[in-house]
């Protein structure tokens, strides 16, 4: 026989019903979008210089304004996603390696550029700032748009009574309008010989744009040795070698014994072997502020290259 239900008794099922489901969620972990995680992209190298791409989790310690965190995310990063900016100084310093230079960066993006899955923009940079491709997976739209990345001509350097080297407005550019709005393993490669001349923007400005944008810069100092005459141009190794210890990435020098081929080859096995880190912090953020991140292993001998800080947005 049928059973018909009153409307008492399915309203207190209903009830009984919804306080499960209550009880049931306060046992589970709830995520919302007030929790932010904070990602630290990390390359470890042993006392020869070897790249280590086999520490766990626990062999880490990490800590934030001196206060050690629980890191609650790990991983190797040797198959995710990779988006790259390649920012080449296209000032009159660079004329007579600017060949290279293309020659170099193309035959690296051949190699690191996986269809549909990384994606890659270019740059350039003089008097003025170009964005002369944007992202995207195509080599072949990379090499069509290396072969415009040239130097500014003798007339337009006349009519513009001289060039400038817009380096630190090229790094925050890139950072806020291309990099800050994507996420996942983002860095920008610098073809340059380090020397701003020009920019509105600071060398800390660049450095804290790419630190908000979670983003690593490697920097290749590449420089013609007649460009400025004897002992000239001599800070840009400072300020490439700056931008890249802060954020985390790496600085190359190419020279007799360390071609740019040979460079981009070792950057190309660094970006295939880094550490992804995640935690949330243990302090609420009340202000925007910078904070410092000191990333080290349990295991001595090892160098583990991170960025020093990021930006902890309320």
């Amino acid at each position: 026989m049928r059973h018909h239900f009153t409307r008492r008794e399915v309203l207190q099922a209903a009830a009984a019903l919804g306080s499960a489901r209550l009880a049931r969620a306060q046992d589970d972990p709830v995520f919302t979008t007030d929790v932010k995680v904070v990602n630290v992209l990390a390359t470890v190298r042993n006392k020869k210089g070897t790249l280590v791409g086999d520490l766990n989790q626990d062999e880490f310690s990490l800590f934030e304004d001196g206060r050690q965190q629980t890191i609650r995310y790990f991983a190797r990063e040797s198959d995710l996603p990779l988006t790259l900016g390649l920012m080449i100084d296209t000032s009159a310093s660079q004329r007579r390696v600017l060949d290279a230079e293309r020659g170099a960066s193309l035959r690296f993006l051949d190699q690191v550029v996986r269809e549909k899955v990384d994606k890659v923009f270019i740059m350039q940079f003089d008097t003025n700032v170009q964005l002369r491709q944007v992202l995207t997976s195509s080599v072949g739209k990379l090499d069509d748009a290396l072969s415009y990345v040239d130097s500014e001509s003798n007339n337009q350097l006349r009519a513009q009574g001289g060039g400038q080297t817009l380096l630190y407005d090229a790094v925050v550019e890139a950072s806020n309008k291309q990099m800050a709005k994507l996420t996942g393993r983002k860095a920008l490669i610098i073809l340059s010989d380090g020397v701003d001349f020009g920019s509105t923007s600071t060398l800390t400005d660049a450095v804290e744009a790419a630190e908000r944008a979670d983003t690593l810069i490697y920097s290749i100092l590449y420089s013609d040795p007649g460009a400025y005459g004897f002992g000239g141009g001599g800070e840009g190794a400072r300020a490439l070698e700056r931008m890249s210890n802060e954020s985390g990435g790496g600085f190359y020098e190419v020279s007799k014994k360390q071609p740019v081929d040979q460079i981009f080859a070792i950057l190309e096995e660094e970006l295939r072997n880094q550490y992804s880190l995640g935690y949330v912090s243990d302090k609420p953020v009340a202000v925007s502020e910078f904070r410092t991140i000191r990333l080290t292993t349990k295991q001595k001998g090892l160098a583990v290259q991170a960025r020093h800080q990021y930006w902890a947005r309320r």
